[in-house]
């Protein structure tokens, strides 16, 4: 199990590489080029500055989250063709540069979605809220100034240009149907696979999140049945998932000690997270022990242990700590912290494997 840490770059995050440094058992920084506009190719001299200035602090950069898709090749409109060619060059530079994983989803329009940002917990704390209603009933517009006016660094998912098209966006998107959207996962597969197997990276797609539709927009990367029909798309071993237990955990259906026995085989990449679910289908992130929230995390990493994952993984969101200010779920504290529990299981598991061997 490598262990990781997600980072948004210079000048684009409140945490700093020589703080992350300092958590023990990171070897690794998961990126991406989070001010490039969604659709372009990613330059060589952009990716060497970046994976330089990563390895000058001695981490590895195996892992990019994520280079987006753009809503063309979702839509599957007449645009797409230009955009897949683009992305085929973004996936052949970052091979040049030894990228191993690229993390990217299939959601369309939006990213993930929360209704509160900051939301208190009973610790003090604050942490991502989902609440059922307010998503259902309100007007999505609503919704993105919530985002939109956060601060000036960037939210993945909720690009200023994408977030100034969402009227136009909601009209491409009105008669597509869960099956069109599958169509055109499986046709951007068939066409990007090839280029990826051939630079030796792994494609790593992310769950959506939340795991179920919002405002009346198709999702399909939902629970043990969309993971089957996604790797059924193509045997090429760069056809793979990032197994985010907080996702797809979301929904209390998914079993995610189950899933992780079958699926984390052919996860390259991991998030591991916990979320308190309620009743009425509203949820919480909460910290990464399994007592806090409703995800079996210490089954999870069990799981991992039990196939010697030699996958990347990363703690997930966290909760904002200690009076941090940072980036929404994306702070040092928690994150750290959440680092050394899942080492901690890790290592306790490793060593009693060891001593019934």
């Amino acid at each position: 199990m490598k262990m990781t840490f997600r980072w948004y770059g210079r000048g684009n995050d409140t945490v700093l590489l020589d703080q992350v440094k300092q958590i023990p058992g990171v070897k690794g920084i998961v990126w991406g080029l989070h001010q490039k506009r969604v659709g372009d190719v990613w330059e060589k001299d952009e990716i060497k500055s970046e994976i330089s200035y990563i390895e000058s602090f001695g981490f590895h950069a195996d892992v990019v989250e994520s280079v987006n898709v753009h809503e063309s090749i979702k839509l599957g409109n007449e645009e797409r063709e230009k955009y897949i060619e683009n992305y085929k060059q973004s996936i052949r530079n970052l091979g040049e540069f030894g990228v191993k994983v690229i993390c990217y989803n299939f959601m369309a329009i939006f990213d993930w979605t929360r209704s509160d940002l900051f939301r208190a917990l009973p610790d003090g704390s604050t942490a991502l809220f989902y609440e059922k209603d307010i998503v259902e009933n309100r007007d999505p517009q609503e919704l993105i100034q919530t985002f939109s006016s956060y601060s000036d660094m960037t939210l993945p998912g909720w690009e200023p240009e994408k977030i100034g098209r969402i009227k136009e966006l909601f009209k491409a998107y009105k008669d597509m149907t869960e099956d069109d959207l599958w169509e055109n996962l499986r046709y951007f597969l068939n066409e990007i696979l090839p280029v990826a197997e051939e630079v030796g990276i792994k494609m790593a797609i992310h769950p959506d999140d939340p795991p179920w539709s919002i405002f009346g927009l198709p999702r399909i990367m939902t629970g043990r049945e969309s993971l089957v029909k996604l790797l059924a798309i193509s045997d090429s071993p760069s056809n793979g998932i990032t197994f985010c237990t907080g996702s797809l955990g979301a929904n209390p259906h998914n079993d995610m000690v189950t899933l992780a026995a079958e699926f984390v085989r052919h996860s390259p990449f991991a998030h591991i997270r916990n979320v308190k679910i309620f009743e009425n289908g509203d949820f919480i992130e909460t910290s990464h022990l399994t007592s806090d929230g409703s995800i079996d995390i210490k089954g999870v990493v069990r799981e991992l242990s039990e196939i010697d994952y030699d996958g990347y993984v990363r703690p997930d969101h966290g909760r904002h700590i200690w009076g941090e200010k940072c980036r929404p779920g994306y702070g040092l504290y928690d994150r750290a912290l959440g680092i050394m529990h899942l080492l901690g299981l890790w290592d306790a598991f490793q060593t009693v494997k060891k001593e019934e061997n």
